[in-house]
């Protein structure tokens, strides 16, 4: 059984596959089984995001919670190209990102989603670019709020290193809003040291995508990045 993802419990690390070319097709699920792997040798938290077009087929074959990496703000009905959150719910999946900052939407576009995902029982993980933007999603009671500097996003620099108050200035204003909200932390997690950092920071886990899915070993990356949760 899945176990979908819950407050006040182990971090959760996130991998978003993104739209990289390692993760298209089969590849995609290839490294959703890594992710596997490691999550049951180590007993780490780890749930993927890939790409919509994978996404069912990455559900149905992996035992990780599974995310869509968007949803859009409609129900079901005629809205051709668009991805509703009841498909992402039909596909297996137990959640979804949204507001990613190489897919921004508008905070009535957000609250539409949020609603919309509710009425789905789907996990929501709103991204954010800064402490203000976090708590103003934060009113719209998502399930955890992803804080991401967009300049350190596929960078070498960790969050964690280069702006570690923008993560303790998050965690303090969301909880602030509602303390039933996690907060996770992302843009250039790539070591055990940096989910470490974001843990001591605050952090109830990270989202990041490069790191592993761009690595020549994703599962020696993934190894290190649970080492020490």
């Amino acid at each position: 059984m899945v176990e979908v993802p819950s407050r006040n419990s182990k971090p959760y690390v996130v991998v978003n596959f993104k739209a990289y070319r390692e993760v298209d097709g089969a590849k995609a699920l290839e490294l959703a089984k890594v992710c596997e792997a490691v999550s049951q040798e180590t007993g780490a938290r780890i749930a993927v995001c890939p790409p919509s077009v994978e996404l069912g087929y990455v559900a149905r074959n992996v035992s990780l919670p599974v995310f869509g990496q968007n949803a859009d703000p409609h129900a079901p009905g005629s809205s051709t190209g668009w991805v509703t959150p009841s498909m992402i719910k039909a596909a297996g999946a137990v959640g979804t990102l949204l507001n990613h900052s190489e897919h921004q939407i508008s905070i009535g576009v957000i609250e539409e989603c949020l609603e919309l995902a509710k009425g789905c029982e789907l996990v929501t993980i709103v991204c954010a670019n800064t402490v203000q933007a976090a708590v103003q999603i934060a009113h719209h009671r998502p399930d955890y709020v992803a804080v991401e500097p967009p300049e350190l996003i596929g960078g070498d620099i960790s969050v964690t290193s280069a702006n570690p108050q923008i993560v303790e200035n998050t965690v303090e204003a969301v909880k602030a809003v509602n303390r039933g909200i996690s907060v996770l932390c992302g843009a250039g997690v790539k070591t055990g040291k940096d989910v470490k950092a974001a843990v001591e920071l605050g952090a109830d886990g990270v989202l990041l995508a490069s790191g592993v899915v761009k690595a020549k070993d994703p599962r020696a990356v993934l190894e290190d990045l649970v080492r020490y949760i």
